[in-house]
C-alpha cells in the first residue's frame, strides 16, 4: 500500500501517533504502539478490539476490498439468479422491489434518472408500475439474502481460484498466503491471522475451512451471513447497529440515537416483521389452498371437457353417420322407385306394341289374300267369294280406329329432389356452442291476464349457462297449468318454436281460480317455475243456467261441502236439503221446532270442513252440526246484550276461526271465538240497518250486505269502517271470489250483481226470482244461485 501516508495522529486508546514504518515494522515485530494494526491484519475488521482504529488504516481496506470486488465481478461469470439484470454482473447491494424482482442499488438509481421522474418507475422485469419511497433507493429494502448468495458464490470463486491466495485481513500482505477461509469472517486467512482467530476469545469459534476442492464442496451448507453490522459514522466504528430509527427508517448505533425519533431495538422490530411474515404466511397458505382446490377444479373441468370433445364427438358422428345411412334407404328407396316406373313404362309400351303387332298381322293377311286374289281368281270365283273379305278388312280396320296410335306412356320420369333446401338445412344443421342451454337462466313473461276459456300467451326466452341468449331453436320446450285448489285437469300448452331460441306458448285455462304453471326447458324447470297464476272468471258471460235443481220450502242459504255436495237451506219447511252434483237429493236434515238439530226459520248456513254452521233465525241462535247431520254445541238466545241475538241472518267463519253473525233486527255484526265467547260488536245506524248477507275479501275485510240501506259496507277485522259501494236493491246474500270480486244477490231488484275489487259494478245477471242464497264452488269453477221465488237452484259456469 504505498498510497498510505501516515498522519501522525495518536491512537485513542494507547496515544501513540502511527506512521508508515511502525505499520510496515509491525508485521515483523510486534509493539504495543501498532497493537491496533496488528489486531487489524488479524481480525479483519477496520478496529482492533480495543481501540479506534486510524481513519487512514479503514481507507486502505475499503480500497483493497473494493479492488478485490472489481477484479472478482469482471473474472467470474455467475448463476442467473445472483445475476443484475440490468447490469448483467453479480449483484452489489442488491435492492428488491414490491413485486419481488431484484436489481443493484446503483442500477435502479440508474433507471430512475433514466425514467425522468422520482417518484414512479417500471421493474425491467415485468414492467409493474413502482412507487419510490421519498428517501429515494436507500429506502429500498435491501435484498440480504441475495447479497450473501452472491458473497458465497465470491467466496467460492476465490477459494476455487488457480495461484498463490493472498490474505483478505493482511493490509500489505507480507505475512504469507492465505491457508484457511473464515465462514463467518468470508475472510481468506494467512498462518498469522488464523493464529490470531484462535487466541482471539472473540474470534475463536469462528468456523475455518482450508482452501482444498473438498471444502468447496461443504462451503455453501457451513457458510454463515455475517449477523454482526457496524456502524459507519466517525468516531462509532466500534457500535453495532443495534437500533432502528422509525422515522428515518434506518439502522442506527446506540451513539447515533435521536432522542426526537422513534427508535426501537432491532430484535424487536425484526420480531414485528417475523410475526406480520408468519400472519401473511399463513394468510397465503389459506389462498394457496383455495388456489389448489381451484388448480383441481380447473383440471377436473378440462378433464371433463376432454370428455365432453369426445362426447359431442360421438354424438355428431352418430348422427351424421344415421344421416348418411338414412341418405343411402333413401337414395336406393327412390332408385327402385326409378326403376319400377321404367318398368311399368316399358311393360305398357310392349303390351301396346304387342297389340298394335297383332292388329298388323291381320291387316297384312286380308291384303295379302285379297291382293292374290285380284291377281288370280276369274270372274266366276270373285263372284262366288263375294264382299266378305272386305267386309272383315273394313272390320278390322275399325277396330283400329279405336286403339291409341300414339305411346300409351310418356318418356318422363319426374325427380323432385328439392335439393337446394335440403343443402341449405344441411348447412346449418346442428349446433356446437361452448356453452349449453340453461334451464335456471332462461325465462319467461307474458303480458296477458289468465282467464277462463281464453288463450293465455307465455313467451320464453332460453338463455346459455353464460348469459347469453340461445341463438337456435330445436330445444325440448313444454309447459303445462295445473289447478291448485282442485282435482281439475292438467291443461298442456302448444308450443311455438321460432327458431332463435325464443318460443311461444298458448294455454286455454278451463276453470278459474288459482292455478300452477310449469315450464320446462329439457326437462328441467326455467327461471320462476313453477309460478301461481290466477285464472279470473268471466263474469260477463254470464246469461243463462247452466243447470236448475228443482226444490221446495222457500230457499235461503246454500253451501257446497268439499265433496260437492249442495246444502240448500229451506226457509218454510224448516230443514236443510242435500242434492249431489247432478241435482239428485240425497238426504234431509233437521226438522221443525226449537230443540237440538231443529229450525225455525233457518236463513243463512256456512260450512267449513266437515261443520255446518246454521243462523237459525226464529231461535235465534247459531247451530253447529256435522255435514252428515250430528248435533253440536248451540250458540246464542234472544235479547240484544252479549250473547244473545234478534233474528240471526247470516253467519261466516274466519280464517282464525272465528265467527261473525250478521245480527239482523239488532242493527249490528257480532264477533265470537270459536267457543262462542262474545269478541267484539260492530253497530252503527249510520253505516247500516238490518244486515243480512256477510263474505270476507282476500285482506280478511268484513263486507256486510245493509238489507234496508240498499248497499254493501265494509269494515277491517277489528270493527273499523273503511267504505261502501254498490246501488243495490235489498241486498241479500254475498260471496266474495280470490281475487275480490263481489257477486250480490238483489233480494229486491231480481237480480246478482257483480262488482271489482274496487266496487265499480262489471255485469248483472237479471231474471232471477227473489235471490237469497249464493255460492261459488271452486273445484269447478260454478257459481250457484237459490231462488226463494220459484224454488230453484240456479248454476252457472264459468
Amino acid at each position: 500500500m504505498s498510497e498510505f501516508q501516515a498522519t501522525g495522529k495518536p491512537c485513542s486508546k494507547c496515544g501513540d501517533n502511527i506512521t508508515q514504518a511502525e505499520v510496515q515494522e509491525s508485521t515483523q515485530k510486534p509493539s504495543k504502539r501498532v497493537q491496533c494494526q496488528q489486531e487489524l491484519r488479524t481480525s479483519g475488521r477496520p478496529f482492533c478490539d480495543e481501540c479506534v482504529t486510524h481513519r487512514e488504516v479503514h481507507v486502505a481496506l475499503k480500497l483493497k476490498q473494493n479492488s478485490i470486488e472489481e477484479n472478482f465481478a469482471t473474472s467470474v461469470s455467475f448463476p442467473p439468479h445472483i445475476t443484475c439484470q440490468l447490469c448483467s454482473k453479480h449483484y452489489k447491494e442488491p435492492r428488491i422491489l414490491p413485486c419481488l424482482h431484484s436489481f443493484c442499488g446503483q442500477c435502479l438509481h440508474k433507471e430512475i434518472e433514466r425514467s425522468g421522474t422520482k417518484q414512479n418507475m417500471e421493474c425491467p422485469t415485468c414492467q409493474r408500475s413502482i412507487t419510490i419511497p421519498e428517501g429515494g433507493v436507500n429506502t429500498i429494502p435491501r435484498n440480504l439474502h441475495l447479497g450473501f448468495e452472491v458473497e458465497v458464490a465470491r467466496c467460492i470463486s476465490k477459494i476455487g481460484s488457480d495461484g498463490e491466495k493472498s490474505c483478505d485481513a493482511c493490509i500489505d500482505g507480507s505475512t504469507g498466503p492465505a491457508v484457511v477461509f473464515c465462514c463467518t469472517c468470508h475472510h481468506l486467512l494467512c498462518k498469522l491471522c488464523h493464529d490470531h482467530h484462535k487466541r482471539n476469545k472473540i474470534l475463536q469459534h469462528h468456523q475455518m475451512v482450508g482452501l482444498d476442492k473438498e471444502s468447496l464442496k461443504v462451503l455453501p451448507s457451513i457458510m454463515k451471513p455475517i449477523t454482526k453490522r457496524f456502524c459507519s459514522q466517525p468516531d462509532h466504528e466500534k457500535e453495532e447497529l443495534e437500533y432502528y430509527c422509525e422515522t428515518c427508517q434506518l439502522l442506527t448505533c446506540r451513539d447515533c440515537l435521536h432522542k426526537d425519533h422513534r427508535t426501537d431495538q432491532v430484535c424487536n422490530i425484526a420480531n414485528v416483521h417475523r410475526d406480520a411474515m408468519k400472519e401473511a404466511l399463513v394468510c397465503a397458505q389459506e389462498e394457496t389452498s383455495k388456489l389448489t382446490e381451484a388448480f383441481d377444479a380447473n383440471d377436473k373441468m378440462a378433464e371433463q371437457v376432454g370428455t365432453s370433445r369426445e362426447n359431442a364427438t360421438l354424438i355428431i358422428t352418430q348422427a351424421f353417420e344415421q344421416l348418411h345411412q338414412t341418405i343411402e334407404e333413401r337414395k336406393k328407396a327412390l332408385l327402385s322407385d326409378v326403376d319400377a316406373i321404367s318398368l311399368s313404362k316399358t311393360t305398357a309400351l310392349a303390351l301396346q306394341k304387342e297389340q298394335l303387332m297383332k292388329m298388323q298381322d291381320e291387316i297384312d293377311r286380308y291384303t295379302e289374300m285379297i291382293s292374290l286374289i285380284l291377281q288370280t281368281h276369274t270372274d266366276h270365283e270373285m263372284v262366288a267369294l263375294g264382299d266378305s273379305l272386305p267386309t272383315e278388312l273394313k272390320a278390322t280396320l275399325k277396330r283400329i280406329e279405336n286403339v291409341s296410335l300414339t305411346p300409351n306412356q310418356s318418356s318422363d320420369i319426374h325427380v323432385s329432389l328439392h335439393t337446394d333446401t335440403l343443402i341449405k338445412e344441411l348447412s346449418i344443421f346442428g349446433h356446437v356452442m361452448d356453452s349449453s342451454p340453461s334451464p335456471s337462466q332462461s325465462t319467461w313473461s307474458s303480458e296477458s291476464v289468465a282467464k277462463v276459456n281464453e288463450v293465455y300467451g307465455v313467451k320464453v326466452e332460453t338463455m346459455t349457462s353464460k348469459g347469453e341468449r340461445y341463438p337456435y331453436g330445436g330445444l325440448q320446450v313444454k309447459a303445462e297449468l295445473r289447478p291448485k285448489s282442485h282435482d281439475g285437469a292438467v291443461i298442456p300448452g302448444e308450443v311455438e318454436d321460432h327458431g332463435d331460441g325464443t318460443y311461444t306458448i298458448t294455454l286455454t285455462p278451463q276453470t278459474a281460480g288459482p292455478h300452477q304453471l310449469l315450464i320446462t326447458l329439457d326437462g328441467q324447470q326455467v327461471q320462476k317455475s313453477p309460478c301461481d297464476l290466477y285464472v279470473r272468471r268471466k263474469y260477463t258471460i254470464l246469461c243463462n243456467p247452466d243447470q236448475v235443481i228443482n226444490c221446495s220450502g222457500d230457499l235461503a242459504g246454500i253451501a257446497i261441502h268439499d265433496s260437492g255436495d249442495i246444502y240448500v237451506v229451506c226457509f218454510r219447511d224448516n230443514c236443510i236439503h242435500v242434492f249431489d252434483q247432478a241435482g239428485q237429493q240425497r238426504r234431509t236434515i233437521g226438522s221443525s221446532g226449537s230443540g237440538d238439530g231443529q229450525f225455525r226459520g233457518p236463513r243463512g248456513l256456512f260450512i267449513k270442513g266437515d261443520v255446518m254452521y246454521v243462523a237459525d233465525c226464529d231461535n235465534h241462535r247459531i247451530q253447529k252440526l256435522t255435514t252428515g247431520g250430528q248435533f253440536l254445541p248451540k250458540l246464542g238466545q234472544f235479547g240484544s246484550g252479549q250473547g244473545q241475538f234478534n233474528k240471526p241472518y247470516s253467519v261466516i267463519v274466519n280464517q282464525r276461526d272465528m265467527l261473525i253473525v250478521a245480527d239482523h233486527l239488532n242493527h249490528r255484526v257480532v264477533l265470537l271465538d270459536e267457543a262462542g265467547t262474545w269478541l267484539r260488536t260492530i253497530e252503527d245506524n249510520d253505516h247500516f240497518k238490518n244486515p243480512y248477507g256477510l263474505a270476507l275479501d282476500p285482506q280478511e275485510n268484513i263486507h256486510v250486505a245493509a238489507h234496508c240501506s240498499n248497499c254493501i259496507k265494509v269494515f277491517t277485522p277489528d270493527g273499523t269502517y273503511v267504505r261502501s259501494y254498490g246501488d243495490v236493491k235489498r241486498p241479500s246474500e254475498i260471496v266474495i271470489d280470490e281475487e275480490g270480486f263481489s257477486l250480490v244477490n238483489e233480494f229486491g231488484g231480481n237480480r246478482l250483481s257483480i262488482f271489482d275489487p274496487q266496487g265499480n259494478k262489471v255485469h248483472t245477471v237479471g231474471n232471477l226470482s227473489a235471490p237469497r242464497g249464493v255460492i261459488l264452488y271452486s273445484k269447478t269453477g260454478s257459481l250457484y244461485v237459490a231462488n226463494s221465488v220459484g224454488n230453484t237452484v240456479l248454476k252457472f259456469n264459468l
